[in-house]
């Protein structure tokens, strides 16, 4: 078995001037070209988690932490952040913190240009992550004109021209509406399964969830309250009440049947799974 792209061991974390720890005992791996959404509710840790990944935390903004995060090899405590960027990169939850050029190549080839690469190599890196995220042609726009997945998508591919291992998003769609979040989420979809990347989402859309990630990380009160597949997960009353996640509509519906003394043969996280259970047992 090959060894982890990401190992997290016995972290503890709490930031400047703070005695109270935001994360506790920490413990997960991540397979190379895994979705893993990390979930729970406001104020979990879930966003002190992705900046800890990135090596943000604490090299950029300090604090106190314990144990250790290793990505692709790397300790994130002790490696540079400019080392570290090249293999995992990391796209904020609102977009416009993100950008700051007057046109969307310059946004997407800055990335690149901070790495010291040749001219033609950083158009290179610029045009196909342009194209990855399906924004060819509009490399002359201003980034304020574009909607909000657009914008989103941008991030992402400025990101990309780094060319990492890794892509950390938090929250990405949580100010989208729904067509941008689909925006986003095909994209990532095919960042995944294209250029076999590996992916981590901050995330409350459970129906994104269900539908892309390969497992589920639950963040409560700072400590992991749990950590398995999507119907895992999402099966687990205890945990759905204690991190108030809310589960897919098809699961909500399965939940109702039972109440209503309808018995399926298993747990439906997807439409398509609650639709064949249900014309199983009506035929």
């Amino acid at each position: 078995m090959s060894k982890p792209v990401i190992e997290v061991n016995n972290l503890y974390y709490r930031y400047p001037r703070s005695n109270d720890y935001v994360l506790k005992d920490i413990n997960f791996s991540v397979e190379k070209g895994q979705f893993l959404a990390i979930t729970g509710e406001n104020g979990a840790g879930k966003t002190t988690l992705s900046l800890i990944l990135s090596g943000i935390i604490p090299q950029a903004k300090g604090g106190k932490m314990h144990g250790n995060v290793i990505v692709c090899g790397l300790d994130t405590q002790k490696e540079d952040l400019a080392v570290l960027s090249q293999k995992i990169g990391i796209v904020l939850e609102d977009p416009e913190t993100q950008l700051f050029t007057t046109k969307v190549f310059n946004e997407v080839a800055f990335g690149a240009e901070n790495l010291g690469l040749p001219r033609e190599e950083i158009i290179k890196r610029a045009k196909w992550a342009l194209k990855v995220v399906r924004l060819e042609g509009y490399e002359e726009r201003h980034p304020t004109m574009l909607s909000g997945g657009q914008k989103q998508r941008v991030a992402i591919a400025s990101a990309l021209t780094m060319r990492p291992d890794i892509m950390v998003l938090d929250e990405p769609t949580s100010q989208l509406d729904p067509i941008g979040t689909i925006e986003v989420f095909e994209v990532v979809k095919e960042l995944k399964q294209k250029y076999g990347m590996t992916i981590i989402m901050v995330t409350h859309k459970s129906e994104e969830i269900a539908a892309f990630a390969d497992n589920v990380l639950v963040i409560n009160q700072g400590e992991l309250l749990t950590f398995g597949t999507p119907k895992e997960v999402f099966s687990n009353k205890e945990v759905i009440k204690k991190a108030w996640i809310t589960i897919p509509q098809v699961s909500s519906l399965y939940l109702d049947l039972l109440d209503k003394g309808l018995q399926l043969e298993e747990f439906p996280i997807l439409p398509e799974e609650g639709v064949r259970l249900v014309k199983q047992k009506i035929s």
